[in-house]
């Protein structure tokens, strides 16, 4: 599994950005919905084209900068709001025209570099990785979770093998001293008993810390639903993913409507198509040998996308009860 995070050598830019476009094709118009605006740069160039409106959604109110930028020069074209994408049916859009929703569930080069969000192992100070509209940070999680919670967190977020050893030696040194970032690397690294040259030691660590303090399976999995309800027919879906995890939900949710009886409840029956997606393509889009040289964090990424087949609302998934067992440990969080 990859991690999500690049190294602070690295300059950002929106990963297949050429392939996203292609697909959701706003030279024809409409109304796009960014779930992920993080620099703007699908956002961007969405609104090159001049029959386009993009509404931009991010969690993270530091993007909100970035976001004023683009509509002082697109005012008429442009909304930003400061909402975790699982809530974009809460949107008032029902008169919009949605042609597509696409995701990047990267980070940006700002964030990963901004020290008071502690997104990186090379930060120093407090863990946080909070991206906004959290109840916790990685401090709490690593201050205050039990030893077989921060497992299973390492474990099935990060995919670490040595994830038992990891959180047994956390457990043991937290009662010494309050953990920070530098602290947790040099645990990480002291409990490895093999070191991988290619990746840093910490590397499926503040994965899974990531992903848990922001929720983000359930946020993708909420995400992905209420997508699909937004999209008008022959709209379209994308979703750049960077590790497997995200990968294998976006696959399942895509498969799952398209290959499956997936049928609306609130479609008369004799209109009721047998799947609600298209699938053009069943393998990911990944990047170019071009994008690949010029930009490194881009060899983990994997574009997918799908077409909705018919107008509807609410619809059947499965997608929750699939993965209820990753959403559980999310929900350990609660206690936080």
């Amino acid at each position: 599994m990859e991690a999500t995070i690049v190294s602070d050598t690295q300059k950002h830019y929106p990963v297949l950005l050429n392939e996203l476009i292609s697909i959701i094709t706003p030279q024809y118009g409409g109304t796009f919905i960014d779930c992920t605006f993080g620099n703007g740069g699908y956002s961007k160039k969405i609104l090159e084209y001049n029959n386009t409106k993009v509404i931009a959604l991010d969690r993270d109110i530091e993007t909100q900068n970035k976001a004023n930028e683009l509509f002082l020069k697109f005012e008429e074209r442009f909304l930003f709001k400061n909402l975790k994408f699982s809530q974009l049916n809460n949107l008032k859009i029902k008169n919009e025209d949605i042609k597509g929703v696409v995701f990047d569930l990267g980070y940006s080069y700002i964030q990963i570099k901004d020290p008071k969000k502690g997104l990186s192992f090379d930060s120093h100070g407090e863990l946080n990785m909070k991206m906004g509209l959290n109840n916790f940070s990685a401090e709490d999680v690593i201050n205050k979770l039990s030893e077989k919670e921060l497992e299973k967190i390492f474990k099935f977020f990060g995919e670490e093998k040595e994830s038992k050893k990891i959180a047994r030696n956390i457990v043991k040194e937290r009662i010494k001293q309050k953990i920070d970032t530098q602290l947790l690397v040099k645990i990480i690294e002291k409990s490895k008993s093999f070191k991988n040259y290619k990746i840093h030691s910490a590397t499926k660590v503040f994965q899974a810390l990531r992903i848990f303090v922001n929720k983000e399976i359930s946020e993708l999995i909420y995400g992905l639903i209420n997508a699909l309800k937004v999209l008008k027919k022959d709209g379209v879906i994308a979703v750049v993913t960077f590790h497997s995890l995200e990968d294998k939900i976006v696959k399942y949710f895509f498969k799952s409507l398209s290959e499956n009886k997936s049928i609306s409840r609130y479609m008369p029956s004799v209109e009721q198509p047998d799947t609600l997606l298209k699938l053009s393509q069943k393998k990911p889009i990944i990047a170019s040998k071009k994008e690949l040289t010029e930009n490194l964090s881009s060899r983990s990424a994997k574009l997918r996308y799908a077409i909705k087949k018919a107008n509807f609302y609410d619809f059947e998934t499965d997608i929750i009860d699939k993965f209820q067992n990753l959403i559980e440990i999310e929900n350990i969080g609660n206690q936080l």
